[in-house]
């Protein structure tokens, strides 16, 4: 039945896409079903040639709502010959390269069908990344981008309430883990703090801006998530620090500013002993097991540098018929059985993909932090500088939470990354004429 239902709606996207081709206004709700269908991920989500029980970041050639409305999108800029300077665009070339470096990872891959799961992802996430940046390109609209985007945060709410409540340990919200929720929160969380305290709450925007930051905090700390708690510090630290070199606004941030930190230190006392409880009390066969699959992708990344031993082939290569868990087991001193992923994005793609595949991936996470720093300097006079100040913070905390997780090779948190990095690109591509229209307005 699931897979009638898909027929059906990839049926219906070229109609989509020349109903936009008519009205370009009617992207909005296109670009609206995009974030809002996040909500409904799993749920509205098909994979064809599905390998569901293993244990890889791909189980299948997973097409979901979103793909279709980005795909939908696209066509109809296509036509509307609404493209113009979007391929030539610096991150879309750097994300090129490090998906052609992944590509001799195939030659060492035990299963080429599981290799190709990871391909079919990367590729359909760039579609979802293209629909975005050529939208906001032809329209300048951010802001319906932040609705959605706050409609996200309300709709993970009331779960969260719920599982926590319900004695759940660690709320997870419509995510599919409380790491993946986190790392999302903070990206979202970050951008709405940053409005806050430059605009604050003098609009219906502004005022359902600072509520969906209040949910994505109380969100995060009840996910319990020990690298969240870690990098959330430095996160909003760069975002306030970067919102308050903005000296033409200073003394409406510190006036903002008062009231959350009286209320931040009064939360924390009241969560400050689960949070003590949480590092204290945590396995330390949990720390352990991050330890001893570090070592693994050590010894995959010694034996195939250049190559890796295949993406998404990860667990294959740990059977015991390869060399990689016996010779970390002579390292660690005991015997090592493992077969989940290893917990950094870094070795992950390093392992997989190799050594040339993990420095383009680093480039292409540092252009878009770089493009940040780049516009905190462009914007600063024009009522967008809220966005790179927010997205500084965000990027930081997932690229710092990364060392911990691999969470970043998830659908969904690879998704809101590309959201933000569309947003980045459309900046530093626009910002020349943003900034003239500021101007003209003052």
């Amino acid at each position: 039945m699931k897979y009638i239902v898909f027929a059906f709606a990839a049926l219906g996207v070229p109609p989509l896409a020349s109903l936009l081709w008519l009205n370009l206004r009617w992207a909005r709700y296109a670009i609206w079903g995009m974030v809002v269908s996040l909500c409904l991920y799993q749920s509205t989500s098909i994979n064809f040639f599905s390998h569901e029980d293993y244990l890889g970041s791909a189980r299948g050639m997973e097409v979901s709502l979103i793909h279709l409305l980005a795909l939908a999108l696209l066509l109809a800029l296509v036509m509307r010959r609404k493209v113009r300077g979007l391929l030539p665009e610096g991150g879309f070339r750097i994300y090129a390269v490090y998906f052609l470096l992944c590509l001799p990872s195939l030659s060492a891959a035990d299963d080429r069908l599981i290799s190709w799961f990871e391909l079919w992802k990367m590729m359909a996430i760039l579609v979802i990344y293209l629909a975005v940046f050529g939208y906001l390109k032809a329209t300048d609209n951010i802001k319906t981008l932040m609705w959605g985007f706050m409609f996200v945060v309300f709709v993970n709410f009331p779960p969260v309430v719920t599982q926590h409540f319900s004695a759940r340990y660690q709320a997870h919200g419509i995510f599919p883990h409380w790491n993946c929720m986190a790392m999302a929160l903070h990206l979202f969380g970050m951008l709405f703090f940053a409005y806050y305290l430059l605009h604050g709450t003098r609009n219906l925007f502004g005022k359902v801006c600072f509520m969906a930051f209040v949910c994505a905090v109380i969100a995060t700390f009840w996910s319990y998530s020990r690298g969240a708690f870690a990098v959330m510090p430095f996160g909003y630290g760069i975002t306030l620090l970067v919102c308050l070199l903005d000296r033409r606004r200073i003394v409406g941030t510190v006036r903002r500013l008062v009231p959350i930190v009286l209320v931040a230190v009064l939360g924390l006392a009241v969560i400050l002993p689960r949070i003590i409880h949480r590092f204290l009390t945590a396995p330390k066969a949990s720390s352990d097991t991050r330890v001893e699959l570090a070592y693994c992708a050590l010894e995959m990344i010694k034996d195939e540098p250049v190559r890796g031993v295949g993406i998404n082939n990860w667990s294959l290569k740990m059977d015991p018929e390869y060399p990689y868990q016996a010779n970390a087991s002579k390292i660690v001193g005991r015997e090592l059985d493992y077969t989940g992923i290893v917990e950094t994005v870094y070795l992950l793609v390093g392992a997989e993909c190799g050594i040339p595949a993990l420095v383009a991936m680093l480039v292409w996470f540092g252009w878009y932090w770089v493009s940040c720093v780049r516009l905190l300097r462009r914007l600063r006079r024009t009522s967008w500088y809220f966005v790179p100040a927010g997205l500084l913070g965000g990027l930081t905390a997932n690229y710092m939470q990364s060392v911990l997780e691999w969470v970043l090779r998830q659908q969904m948190n690879i998704i809101c990354l590309l959201f933000m990095f569309a947003i980045i690109a459309y900046l530093n591509t626009d910002w020349r004429r943003l900034l003239e229209l500021a101007q003209k307005q003052e």
